[in-house]
C-alpha cells in the first residue's frame, strides 16, 4: 500500500502544479457518506453484471457486498493472508486487490491480490457459488501467480482488466529504501512492474504475443520502473491508463499511458523519483517522466483514482480525480492534449486508501477508518 515517510528537508521542496486549463469549483460538490462501519477498507469495485452491487475489500481479508442499507459477506480470505495485518500497526500487506472477469455474468470468475502467510504476493481466481450470487465459493481457488517478496512493503496490489481483455497486475519494487535489489529496472524481475497476462488463453494464463519482454526478461511484464504503484485505472471511455506511484522522500507522481501505446515503457524508478534524478541514467536508456508530481509539503503518499465518466456530474466528464493517504486531500487533473493541469479539489477526507467506480461510472472514496463516500453535487 503506502509508505508514509516524512521528508528531511521540506524547505527545499516546491509543489509541482501545472497551470489549470479550467478551474473546478470544489464547493459545488461533496463526498456523501454511504457506509461507515468497515474494518480497514482499501478498495471498492463492481462486478459489471448489471446487478448494481458494490464490493468492498478489507485489508484484513474480507470482501463485502454493499447494498443501500446493508452489507454482507461475499468471501473471507483472512485465513490465507499474513498475520501481520491483525497486529494493529501500519502494514502494506493483506488483501489488496479485486477484479471481476469481464464475462463475470457468464463465468462467475473474479481475481484477488493478497500477501500470503509467508508475505509473498498471490494472485488467485475464485468463482461465485453455484446457488447464491451473493456468496463466493471459498473452495474454488486457482492460484494464477505467486511472486516472492523480499520485504513487507511495496507490494502494489491493484488488479484490473484492460480494454483488451487482459488482466493487469501492479507490483511494487519489493520494499525497503531505494530499491536495494534494483528490481524495478531488472527486466527479469516482476517486481516494480505492471504485468499483463491472458487468463483466458490457458491455465492459469498465457502471455500476450505483444508483451515487450518476451525472450529477454519476465514475459509477464508490460510496464516497468515503478516504486509502489498504488492504484492504476483505465479510462472506461478512452482506454487510457493512469498510474499513481508512491514516492520515497521527495515526490509523488502520476503517470499516463495513452490507449494503444505499445508496452515496454520505463517510468524511471529508481533513476528518477518523480521528475528528480536520483542517480546517473545510463546512456541510451529512455525513461518516461510523470505527467504530474507533487512534493511532500502537499502530501506524502499518493492514492490513484479514476477519470470520472458518470452521468450525475456531466461537467466533470474526463476529469481524473486522485488523493493522498497522509493528508486526506484530493486533486483533479484535467488534460488538454499533452498538457495536464493539477488543482486541489477537496480536503480533510481522512486516510484515503482508494477510490472506486460503480457500474454507472459514479465515483467513491474509501477512508481507511471505515468510511465509504460517493461524490455528489452539493445542495
Amino acid at each position: 500500500m503506502h509508505s508514509r515517510r516524512i521528508p528531511l528537508f521540506l524547505f527545499l521542496l516546491l509543489l509541482v502544479v501545472v497551470p489549470a486549463h479550467a478551474q473546478i469549483d470544489p464547493t459545488a460538490y461533496r463526498w456523501t457518506v454511504i457506509a461507515d462501519d468497515f474494518d480497514s477498507p482499501i478498495y471498492l469495485t463492481h462486478a459489471g453484471d448489471g446487478s448494481g452491487r458494490l464490493f468492498v475489500v478489507e485489508q484484513l481479508g474480507g470482501i463485502w457486498i454493499l447494498g443501500d442499507e446493508y452489507f454482507e459477506p461475499f468471501l473471507d480470505l483472512s485465513n490465507l493472508i499474513t498475520q501481520e495485518v491483525f497486529r494493529g500497526g501500519y502494514t502494506e500487506q493483506g488483501l489488496l486487490g479485486l477484479a471481476f472477469h469481464p464475462n463475470y455474468a457468464e463465468n462467475g470468475y473474479f481475481y484477488v491480490h493478497y500477501t500470503d502467510l509467508s508475505g509473498n504476493t498471490v494472485v488467485a481466481r475464485y468463482s461465485v457459488s453455484a446457488d447464491n450470487p451473493d456468496v463466493a465459493d471459498p473452495n474454488s481457488a486457482q492460484i494464477v501467480l505467486t511472486v516472492f517478496q523480499p520485504y513487507a512493503n511495496h507490494n502494489g496490489g491493484q488488479l484490473a482488466f484492460g480494454p483488451d481483455g487482459y488482466l493487469y497486475i501492479a507490483l511494487g519494487d519489493g520494499g525497503d529504501q531505494g530499491d536495494p535489489y534494483e528490481h524495478a529496472q531488472n527486466p527479469a524481475s516482476m517486481l516494480g512492474k505492471i504485468l499483463r497476462i491472458d487468463v483466458d488463453g490457458g491455465t492459469p494464463y498465457t502471455i500476450p504475443a505483444d508483451n515487450p519482454l518476451i525472450g529477454r526478461g519476465a514475459p509477464e511484464v508490460w510496464l516497468l520502473g515503478f516504486r509502489n504503484p498504488w492504484r492504476f485505472s483505465f479510462d472506461r471511455e478512452t482506454g487510457d491508463l493512469w498510474i499513481a506511484d508512491v514516492g520515497e522522500w521527495l515526490q509523488e507522481e502520476v503517470n499516463f499511458v495513452a490507449a494503444g501505446t505499445p508496452g515496454g515503457l520505463n517510468f524511471g524508478w529508481e533513476y528518477l523519483e518523480g521528475t528528480l534524478v536520483r542517480k546517473d541514467i545510463p546512456a541510451g536508456l529512455e525513461l518516461v517522466p510523470p505527467v504530474i508530481t507533487y512534493d511532500h509539503m502537499a502530501g506524502c503518499s499518493i492514492t490513484g483514482g479514476y477519470v470520472y465518466r458518470g452521468d450525475l456530474l456531466p461537467e466533470l466528464q474526463g476529469t481524473y480525480i486522485m488523493g493522498d493517504y497522509c493528508f486526506g486531500r484530493t486533486w483533479t487533473i484535467t488534460r488538454d492534449g499533452d498538457a495536464f493541469a493539477l488543482n486541489v479539489f477537496m480536503e480533510n477526507l481522512g486516510q484515503i486508501t482508494s477510490f472506486g467506480e460503480d457500474e454507472s461510472g459514479e465515483l467513491y472514496l474509501i477512508d481507511y477508518k471505515g468510511v465509504i463516500s460517493r461524490l455528489e453535487r452539493a445542495e
